[in-house]
């Protein structure tokens, strides 16, 4: 059989020799796709791990194919990963000092995906080996080895928004004469950590069903749980209070209180705030029910008082009011008080009282002797607002998405529960 022999001397001169027999030689290099490399370096070729002997104690951006041994005894850092890769390169990472738990590594996918995820991954095991692979731009880089690591080998998180607003309280019956204006669900709002694979429930509260005689139904609570999360629980708005004593109902908002006698429902403090007083006159009004962002108007003898201002959001990308509080009813000597924000129902007078506004926890108008029935509360409402490139798709309950920028809004607007797995 013949033999090609290839062979290199200390000048760098590599010669092909052939062998030592008459007649035509061919010498045929495999059919592969990719490319050739001649190289002297003593780096390692693609497919091999080129290790970086130099300790890392800081963040760095990584590059193809090369191996780090990273030092978070001092403080947690970051390693970005390339910026460009293309399928089949790889990084390796290793927690050198075994105090990842402690001080964790922070894996970016500069502008790609990790597992599937935008966001980054967290390192957080003592000892942890992780090689991340460049499959594609659906899959970015994938873990492709562990080494003493968790299960899932590492976790990934981002940050959302949301918005808790409860079911809001309905006005006060009639009871004898004027009812109080309900009080507007809690409201509450602010930001999260997710954490990917979680599943996280959003149960949306309803509206408290409307009132034929004395105190108002009160909302029920709209809770954000899951994970990382603390429990936020919007508390229902407090049922419109009546004639004969009977006071406003406490919730995220206070129901009013109605004609002669009883006291306005209490707020939840960075949730809503109180209703209004009624009338003492016979012919006043009741107060109205408290809002998100002002108490409820008080009732005189010749108005009753508004429902008290709702809170305005932009997390689904415009600008939307929620949670107003619901107008007393009038007497024959007074006029209606009107919803807070238009979001709260209005006040009965010669008309029928009127509802709060759907899925947003609008408090329900009072009732009197001509419009006996009170505005039922409305429905309560839960969003979240996730990164566009974070967002799984996972959901249960059939809640609305939208987009908005650079970001997602999965909306839960049915009474019951939802989730959505991050």
């Amino acid at each position: 059989m013949a033999r090609f022999d290839i062979a290199g001397d200390t000048s760098g001169v590599i010669t092909v020799q052939g062998p030592a027999i008459a007649g035509t030689n061919t010498l045929t290099w495999p059919a592969e796709t990719g490319t050739a490399i001649l190289s002297t370096s003593t780096t390692a070729l693609p497919g091999q791990i080129a290790w970086n002997t130099t300790v890392q104690t800081t963040g760095f951006t990584a590059v193809a194919y090369g191996g780090y041994f990273c030092n978070t005894t001092s403080a947690a850092f970051t390693v970005t990963l390339p910026a460009t890769p293309t399928r089949g390169q790889f990084v390796v990472i290793v927690d050198y000092a075994g105090t990842a738990a402690t001080n964790n590594i922070t894996v970016s996918g500069n502008g790609s995906k990790i597992n599937g995820f935008g966001a980054s991954a967290i390192l957080a095991t003592n000892r942890q080996g992780i090689t991340f692979t460049y499959i594609d731009a659906t899959q970015g880089w994938l873990a492709s080895s562990n080494v003493y690591g968790a299960n899932p080998p590492f976790t990934q998180t981002y940050t959302a928004s949301y918005l808790v607003v409860a079911g809001g309280g309905s006005g006060g019956g009639q009871g004898g004469y004027v009812g109080g204006g309900g009080g507007a669900g809690g409201y509450l709002t602010g930001t999260a950590t997710l954490t990917g694979g979680t599943v996280y429930t959003a149960t949306v509260g309803a509206g408290g069903a409307g009132s034929t005689s004395n105190l108002g139904a009160s909302g029920s609570n709209s809770v954000l749980s899951g994970g990382t999360i603390s429990t936020v629980t919007s508390i229902g708005g407090g049922g419109g209070g009546a004639t004969s004593g009977t006071s406003g109902a406490n919730g995220g908002s206070g129901g009013g209180c109605g004609y002669s006698g009883g006291t306005f429902g209490s707020g939840t403090p960075g949730q809503g705030n109180n209703g209004g007083t009624g009338s003492g006159a016979y012919f006043g009004g009741g107060g109205g029910g408290g809002g998100a962002s002002a108490v409820g108007g008080d009732g005189s003898a010749y108005a009753a008082g508004n429902g008290g201002a709702g809170s305005a959001s932009s997390i689904t990308g415009s600008s939307v009011t929620y949670a107003g509080g619901g107008g007393g009813a009038a007497g024959a000597g007074a006029t209606m008080g009107s919803g807070g924000s238009g979001v709260g129902g209005n006040g009965a007078y010669t008309v029928a009282a009127t509802a709060g506004q759907t899925n947003k926890g609008g408090g329900g108008g009072g009732a009197n002797t001509t419009s006996t029935t009170s505005g039922s509360g409305g429905s309560g409402v839960v969003i979240l607002s996730v990164p566009t490139a974070s967002y799984s798709g996972t959901t249960t309950g059939s809640p609305t998405i939208t987009t908005s920028g650079s970001n997602t809004i999965i909306t839960f607007t049915t009474a019951g529960s939802g989730t959505y797995t991050a």
